[in-house]
């Protein structure tokens, strides 16, 4: 429905995850019957979970603890790890400098060139101890580095952006053709982020076997307020779902939709699949873990842009293992730990058996949700509050 905001100009209303909850149906399940696999090319993959290619999120070391828990750990391919031989040494003085700061040090520090030879090295680092192997760059520098990270063995390739199209216009004629470039690379590429159904449909148009859903929603990022662009989540993921089914239809080739962002709890997880996500990308949660590269902090891939930084740098706690908050055993009840575990109860609860059937559980606009009787919670700060 759209509301008028003015004479000349009318608007959808769209909704974030506090907005909607998710109707439980006629059947419960019992959790460990509940398969939460998804395919994303030849890959099955047995939690629908990628750790966000951000250099305070995703290590060599937590991409491959990430792939032995079940998920897909992405490594930013023009982060500090493909620009320093030790990258401890940045992350540290990232984590130590003052917040007013801390910005102009990481323009400072991310001037630094990419390395060729690291993004191979820290590929091959992964690939040693046998999880797949995926790796982000812009589209503005994929053709510069794509062929190394392919001959170094890279498994999933993400092409990533604040906002990637499959239709870039540009004066200097040197625009990425989407399209021709994923025709000839032999792996899964990602593509994203979008928001919209249009946009969702002309990169599935691409032959992307996934595309990111989301801009701006991320905790680091600040791309909503530097540019007033961005769709909140359980809409925009609604619509790239919506595109997914023409897709479908037109082609017979499923492609699928990866929320990006704007996803804290197990909770927000699930309402993600229900609105028709087939996996999450996730930052914040997974930067609270102990082996986090970045030391409490997390920051996005604009945060550090030479002439507009798009995203902070964000502190947080760090209460728990890598494994804890993937999988459990969870010691709090703010849903902020065993995030699969949520995932694979609150499909039971609402009797799903796999993401696909989940993705046609009813939602309901609900605004009341976190806060119907939670008083108590609210006022003592625990739990929901």
């Amino acid at each position: 429905m759209e509301i008028e905001i003015g004479r000349g100009k009318k608007a959808r209303q769209a909704y974030g995850f506090d907005d909607i909850a998710i109707v439980p149906s006629r059947r419960t399940r019992d959790p460990q019957d509940v398969d939460i696999g998804w395919k994303l090319g030849p890959h099955l993959l047995e939690l629908p979970l990628l750790g966000s290619a951000m250099d305070g999120v995703v290590s060599p070391e937590t991409a491959i603890k990430l792939g032995e828990l079940g998920g897909l750990g992405v490594l930013n391919l023009e982060g500090i790890f493909s620009r320093y031989e030790d990258a401890d040494i940045q992350l540290t003085k990232i984590a130590k400098a003052p917040k007013e700061k801390a910005t102009a040090m990481m323009q400072k520090i991310y001037e630094q060139p990419v390395e060729p030879r690291l993004i191979a090295r820290r590929i091959e680092e992964i690939k040693s101890r046998g999880v797949l192997a995926a790796g982000s760059l812009t589209p503005q520098r994929v053709r510069d580095h794509y062929e190394i990270a392919l001959a170094a063995g890279l498994d999933v390739l993400v092409i990533q952006g604040t906002v990637v199209s499959a239709e870039h216009v540009s004066s200097n004629g040197a625009a990425l053709n989407l399209k021709e470039f994923i025709a000839d690379i032999p792996i899964p590429v990602i593509v994203g982020g979008c928001a919209s159904y249009q946009t969702a449909l002309h990169l599935m148009r691409t032959g992307a076997a996934a595309v990111l859903v989301g801009v701006g929603p991320g905790a680091a990022c600040t791309t909503r307020g530097v540019l007033g662009v961005g769709v909140p989540q359980a809409t925009a993921i609604s619509d790239a779902s919506a595109a997914r089914v023409q897709h479908l239809l037109e082609t017979g080739n499923y492609v699928n939709v990866i929320a990006d962002g704007g996803m804290r709890t197990g909770g927000d997880i699930a309402k993600a699949i229900a609105c028709g996500a087939d996996a999450v990308m996730v930052g914040s949660p997974l930067a609270r873990a102990k082996e986090a590269p970045g030391r409490g902090y997390h920051w996005g891939m604009a945060t550090f842009h030479p002439t507009l930084p798009r995203g902070a740098r964000v502190q947080v706690d760090q209460p728990a293992t890598l494994e804890e908050i993937v999988i459990g055993p969870a010691t709090e009840n703010d849903g902020t730990l065993n995030l699969m575990g949520a995932l694979r109860t609150a499909m039971a609860t609402c009797g799903y058996e796999s993401i696909h059937d989940f993705q046609k559980a009813e939602i309901m606009l609900a605004p009341a949700i976190k806060t119907e009787g939670k008083g108590l919670q609210k006022a003592q700060q625990i739990g929901m509050g």
